[in-house]
């Protein structure tokens, strides 16, 4: 991992490890600290347990996805026409070979996606959304008022990674020191994982470190939940935008 003794800005990166890497060799590019710390685990559900789902509820009018994990691990179970909820998941849909129907003209959620016109008259309509374990029920219940016959197909589990010792003592020390100046929270549930992780931060210790997300409404619970804390809205969840977020968030910072 980048030192995290290192006087470079420095950015904790708490994405899961299969998913940061791109990002992490993009901040490094551009002159900051990358500390990969991941706080969420993929971890993938049984096959057999995902094709008896699938199979039970027969197939589907509409599949939705809403994440790249949920491409990565639930592309094959697609039936009738394939939605994405973002353009990072609809890319990843598209790489796999398939096309995507249905992407929201912008945004990344579930808010955008429900605007979309081919969405509005569901009578009827057997829609299928592949997920992870639990996670937002929007999506589902405003189709559901609109007629739609919607089931979820959870094909990954999203958990607490076990974590090094050295790692987290080395982050430790880097926080104590004032060698975090950015944290990615792509979720509430990540900053609630790194305090799991890291039991010596306290809600308060966070007043000096800036939290990046891409999610309005992400942004709008992490201001409730951590007050006091500065919070950056990145323009999407794409490597990219995140750390062109934190550049310009670090600009802006008093010298």
């Amino acid at each position: 991992m980048p030192d995290p003794s290192s006087e470079r800005l420095g950015v904790l990166v708490t994405r899961p490890r299969e998913q940061a890497e791109e990002l992490i060799e993009l901040l490094n590019a551009r002159g900051m600290n990358a500390i990969a710390f991941p706080v969420l685990e993929i971890v993938p559900q049984p096959n057999a347990a995902i094709e008896t789902q699938a199979v039970r509820e027969g197939p589907a009018d509409i599949t939705i996805f809403v994440s790249p994990n949920a491409v990565r691990h639930g592309l094959k179970y697609a039936s009738g026409r394939i939605a994405a909820i973002g353009p990072g998941t609809a890319a990843r849909i598209d790489a796999a070979g398939r096309e995507v129907d249905i992407v929201p003209a912008d945004g990344y959620d579930s808010e955008h996606l429900l605007a979309e016109p081919s969405l509005a008259s569901m009578d009827g309509v057997r829609v299928r959304i592949v997920r992870g374990n639990g996670g937002r029920e929007l999506l589902g219940r405003t189709l559901e008022t609109r007629g739609a016959k919607v089931h979820y197909l959870e094909v990954y589990t999203r958990r607490l990674p076990a974590s090094d010792a050295a790692v987290r003592e080395a982050v430790e020390r880097a926080w104590r020191r004032g060698g975090i100046d950015f944290v990615i929270a792509m979720s509430v549930q990540s900053l609630r994982n790194l305090e799991s992780l890291l039991p010596v931060l306290k809600r308060d210790s966070l007043a000096g470190t800036v939290l990046v997300t891409p999610a309005a409404r992400v942004l709008k619970e992490l201001e409730q939940s951590y007050p006091g804390c500065a919070v950056v809205l990145a323009d999407g969840p794409s490597a990219a935008h995140i750390a062109d977020a934190i550049e310009s968030a670090a600009q802006s910072r008093p010298s």
